[in-house]
């Protein structure tokens, strides 16, 4: 099946970097009359599913939006069931990665557990040097907060007078995001039907092509990545020019 999925795109011209905001679990589970938690399992799953296919085609970089900054307010039940949901995900991805995918979470790790982040770390370590597929994994992770963050490092270098505000420039502040070294998505998925960025890769979306689909994540099968694909495929980048 993935082989025929294949033929409706381009392989040759895949975008080097997709970044998907997997929305949608909580609604997906509510009409089948299942708890939030039960979407945010099969969300889970799927997102297993996703990451192996981009791994397959040749995607270059993938960015997943996990968690957000914002989520922590949600319900203390709903956040612990997610907590426990990544750190099964951290301790199965030795085994159910791809042996060539490089994995890096972005985000404000110091406002996760010292469990998760010690299982984080050991993950980054342990898959520095591969050469294949880079996931990032957004974990806690605000678009405001990372260009904040790129912006007071830029501040400290002002302040030691190593660097004059005058010289700054858009490629100095790219170095502090969390995503330094790594080109900006090509493309941006949202599923689950709303059409908005909602705090995700704010600096790095600037020219970014955007597909939009009212599937629940939980249920954004390969051929629905394979659409989104085509229809990049189709469109004329032309960034400013003519």
């Amino acid at each position: 099946m993935i082989h025929l999925r294949k033929k409706k795109i381009d392989l040759e011209r895949l975008p080097r970097h997709i970044a998907i905001i997997m929305d949608g679990n909580g609604r997906w589970a509510r009409r089948r009359g299942l708890p939030r938690s039960a979407g945010h399992a099969a969300g889970a799953e799927n997102f297993k599913t996703i990451v192996r296919f981009c791994g397959e085609i040749g995607i270059s970089y993938l960015t997943v939006y996990a968690f957000s900054t914002e989520n922590w307010s949600r319900p203390i039940d709903e956040v612990d069931n997610l907590m426990r949901l990544l750190e099964e995900y951290l301790d199965k991805a030795y085994t159910e990665l791809d042996d060539r995918v490089r994995v890096r979470i972005i985000g404000e790790r110091e406002m996760l557990s010292e469990v998760l982040r010690t299982k984080v770390e050991k993950l980054e370590a342990d898959t520095a040097e591969r050469t294949g597929m880079v996931l990032n994994i957004a974990l806690s992770y605000g678009g405001r907060q990372e260009i904040l963050h790129a912006v007071r490092l830029l501040a400290e270098k002002v302040e030691s007078g190593t660097v004059k505000p005058a010289d700054i420039t858009e490629e100095m502040l790219s170095k502090g995001l969390y995503t330094a070294g790594q080109p900006d998505p090509d493309l941006i998925i949202r599923p689950s039907g709303e059409k908005r960025l909602s705090n995700f890769l704010l600096w790095q979306a600037a020219y970014a092509e955007f597909w939009y689909s009212d599937i629940l994540w939980p249920s954004f099968k390969t051929a629905h990545l394979v659409e989104a694909i085509a229809a990049f495929q189709k469109r004329d980048r032309r960034f400013g020019g003519v």
